[in-house]
């Protein structure tokens, strides 16, 4: 993926890692029973559904947004993102899995259901197709310059750049969440 102006080192960079999501959340889910999808450690913990559940979810909310914000614009892509100040700190705070990230609540209109069927593995990976599409669309366009209303927070407008990055980590830190379910002692075997 390149354009005019050079290479879209960051298109090509986010898809990959998108891709990667996929890749693990496929490995992870696509052979297990219902209820090894629907098993949780504990009461106050998530299922591997309810993980890949909540991330489908934010992709149909954030990839309509992100495409909103694109339309009408006079293409004029960029060959790196540069998340802001604000939208940098709020990823590295609350979305990165690292040790240090604050836990910050599932809003309810992404909090998965308690209870998920098989179809959920399929269902977020086409949800992840759209969000590569999105991608693709976005490397057009100054990703950086270029804001989208939050579907989740109104009041906060971050750049596009700052939302396809956000998409990708915070698939990491769910499927990295659900990995662990997987892991965990009690897991069931069938």
């Amino acid at each position: 993926m390149s354009n005019e102006g050079g290479n879209i080192i960051w298109a090509e960079r986010i898809l990959s890692e998108l891709d990667e999501a996929d890749q693990r959340a496929h490995a992870l889910a696509s052979t297990l029973s219902v209820q090894q999808l629907n098993w949780r450690p504990s009461p106050y913990e998530w299922s591997i559904a309810q993980c890949l559940h909540h991330l489908l979810m934010f992709n149909r909310l954030y990839v309509p947004a992100i495409s909103r914000a694109l339309e009408g614009r006079t293409p004029h892509p960029v060959a790196e993102v540069t998340p802001g100040w604000l939208g940098g700190w709020f990823i590295r705070s609350y979305v990165e899995p690292r040790p240090n990230t604050r836990p910050l609540g599932s809003p309810q209109r992404i909090k998965p259901d308690d209870r998920s069927n098989p179809c959920v593995v399929d269902d977020f990976l086409r949800s992840n197709q759209h969000m590569k599409d999105a991608v693709r669309r976005a490397a057009a366009y100054d990703v950086n310059r270029i804001r989208y209303k939050n579907p989740l927070v109104p009041f906060v407008r971050f750049t596009v750049a700052v939302g396809l990055e956000l998409t990708w980590k915070h698939e990491l830190r769910h499927l990295i969440q659900a990995e662990r379910v997987r892991q965990t002692q009690g897991f069931p075997t069938e």
